[in-house]
């Protein structure tokens, strides 16, 4: 049986612990409704971006947990600029 699994990054692609910790999950559909409930606590936890892993080989990803899709270093450039 299949295990889906999320990568946790920084902007960089550095991984980092999650604010809110996971499971593996049994199906691609219930790893992305996970992501859909628990995106905004892991944005506040320190995470920018998420891949999405089966049994270890990715399938997507990097995918911003930024609404608007920046990533915290061009939020904090656009805030330096304005």
């Amino acid at each position: 049986m299949a295990a889906w699994t999320w990568r946790f990054e920084k902007a960089d692609g550095t991984q980092v612990e999650p604010a809110v910790t996971p499971e593996e999950f049994t199906t691609q559909g219930d790893a992305e409704s996970w992501i859909g409930e628990n995106w905004k606590a892991l944005l506040e936890g320190g995470a920018d971006q998420v891949r999405l892993l089966e049994d270890g080989s990715e399938i997507y990803g990097p995918m911003s947990l930024h609404a608007d899709g920046t990533t915290a270093a061009e939020t904090e450039s656009a805030g330096e600029s304005a």
